[in-house]
C-alpha cells in the first residue's frame, strides 16, 4: 500500500509544479482527450440507472409518509450533490486512472524515467502535472454531463414509472435547491480528480521492477483513490452543511 507520508510528499510536488512555469498544454490536451474518451459514455449510462433506483427508493419511502412532493427535491439533490460526482470520479478513477498509472509504470520499468530525470528533464512538471490536470478537468466537466443525465433520468422514472406529478416533482426541487449545491458537485468532482491523478501517477512513478509491479500499482490505485474519494466526500459534505445552511421551505 502507499506510504501516506511519500504519496503526500508527491501531491505537495505536483502543487508546487502547477503553479511554475512550462506546462506542458499539449500533453494536457492529448491526456484530457483520452480521459473524455474512455469516462464519457460508461459516465452516462451508469447515473441514468442511478438516478432511477434513487428516485424509486425515495418515491417509495415518501410514499408511506404522505410526502410525495418532496420526492423531487431530495431525488435531485442527492443527484447533484452526491450521485454525480462520486459516480463521475469513479469511472474516471477506474478507465482514466488506470491507464494513467499503467502508462507511467510502463516507462518506470523500461527506466525511461531515470533517462528524463539523467536528462535534466522534470518528470513531475512534464509527466505528472499535465496527467493531474487533465483528470480533474475531465472529472468537473463530465459531472456536468452526469448531473443532467441523472437528474433527468430521475424525473423520466418517477413521472413515467411511478405516476408522480411533473410540477411537484419541479416545484420541490426549486424551493428547497439553490445555486450553492450545484457549485459543490463540481468542487468536488474538481477535486476527486485532483486525488485520483496524484494517487495513479505516484503510483505509475513508483511502480515496483517488472510487469506484476506494474499491476499490483495499477491495482492499487483504484483501491486507493476509492478509499480517499469516499472520506473526502464525507469531510467536504460535513464542512459544506456547516458553511451553506440548508434552503428552507
Amino acid at each position: 500500500m502507499v506510504p501516506v507520508g511519500a504519496y503526500f510528499a508527491f501531491a505537495w510536488d505536483v502543487l508546487r509544479e502547477l503553479f511554475r512555469g512550462g506546462f506542458a498544454t499539449r500533453e494536457f490536451f492529448d491526456q484530457a482527450w483520452f480521459a473524455v474518451r474512455v469516462s464519457l459514455l460508461p459516465t452516462a449510462v451508469i447515473t441514468v440507472p442511478f438516478g432511477a433506483v434513487l428516485s424509486l427508493h425515495i418515491g417509495s419511502l415518501f410514499a408511506q409518509l404522505g410526502a410525495q412532493s418532496f420526492t423531487g427535491s431530495v431525488a435531485v439533490l442527492g443527484i447533484v450533490q452526491q450521485a454525480a460526482p462520486v459516480v463521475t470520479v469513479l469511472v474516471v478513477a477506474g478507465a482514466a486512472g488506470t491507464a494513467v498509472a499503467a502508462d507511467l509504470g510502463a516507462r518506470t520499468i523500461r527506466e525511461e524515467i531515470d533517462a528524463m530525470e539523467v536528462l535534466g528533464i522534470n518528470t513531475i512538471r512534464r509527466l505528472v502535472v499535465p496527467r493531474v490536470v487533465a483528470l480533474a478537468v475531465v472529472a468537473t466537466l463530465l459531472n456536468a454531463v452526469a448531473t443532467t443525465v441523472g437528474v433527468g433520468g430521475g424525473y423520466a422514472f418517477n413521472v413515467l414509472v411511478q405516476g408522480g406529478s411533473p410540477g411537484a416533482y419541479i416545484h420541490s426541487f426549486t424551493t428547497l435547491s439553490q445555486l450553492a449545491d450545484l457549485w459543490i458537485g463540481e468542487l468536488k468532482a474538481f477535486v476527486f480528480g485532483l486525488i485520483t491523478g496524484t494517487v495513479a501517477c505516484y503510483q505509475g512513478i513508483n511502480a515496483k521492477s517488472g510487469p506484476q509491479g506494474v499491476g499490483d500499482g495499477v491495482n492499487q490505485s483504484v483501491v486507493i483513490s476509492f478509499v480517499l474519494l469516499f472520506i473526502v466526500n464525507a469531510a467536504m459534505t460535513l464542512l459544506y452543511y456547516q458553511i451553506v445552511p440548508p434552503k428552507g421551505m
